[in-house]
């Protein structure tokens, strides 16, 4: 579903854009992810709104099939999981550490939307179909209204991503592209 409203409290959320992950990838969709994610952020923090920029240094401890070294300690290189100099982090940004794949869990990230009045969150970042994704799934089951900004998100699996753009993301929020939101944010306030 196309974006149809900006709520008056909305706040952006912008998902692993840090040093260790952002590096590893050089294609040319990061590079755009990033800038349409900086440009969200400087957008909303120009309009006086919310944003929350979120690392991760963990993982959940379960077994799978995939991305995992056997045998090998998951020890982080120093600088790994420090945000991304693009993002400019402002004092006014909350800064959230994760060590699973969605930002609510064991985060806190909920607490604080609340407690700014949040009812809307704007997604961008890295991975679409994992903290994107996982992001966007708990956002939707805590009742706020989600936007994903589909420009905004990469992922090292191009089906992947496409699939979380064109099948995941429309039965969890709604869609648009940073030039919409930012479009709606200037008409709105």
């Amino acid at each position: 579903m196309a974006l149809t409203t900006i709520d008056p409290t909305p706040a952006l959320v912008v998902i692993d854009l840090q040093s260790g992950i952002v590096s590893a990838r050089t294609d040319s969709s990061v590079t755009a992810a990033v800038k349409q994610a900086t440009d969200l952020a400087t957008e909303f923090r120009r309009h006086g709104l919310p944003v929350v920029l979120v690392n991760v240094t963990g993982r959940a401890p379960g077994r799978t099939e995939a991305g995992r070294r056997s045998g090998r300690s998951a020890a982080l290189l120093p600088g790994w999981a420090d945000l991304i100099d693009e993002l400019d982090v402002q004092p006014t940004d909350h800064l959230i550490t994760k060590r699973r794949r969605s930002a609510f869990h064991d985060t806190g990230l909920d607490t604080l939307l609340r407690d700014l009045g949040v009812t809307q969150v704007v997604l961008a970042g890295i991975s679409t179909s994992s903290g994107v994704e996982s992001t966007a799934r708990s956002a939707s089951d805590y009742g706020y209204h989600v936007v994903l900004a589909t420009d905004a998100v990469t992922d090292p699996d191009a089906d992947a991503h496409r699939h979380s753009v064109e099948r995941v993301f429309p039965k969890l929020g709604e869609t648009a592209t940073a030039a919409e939101i930012t479009d709606m944010l200037e008409t709105t306030r």
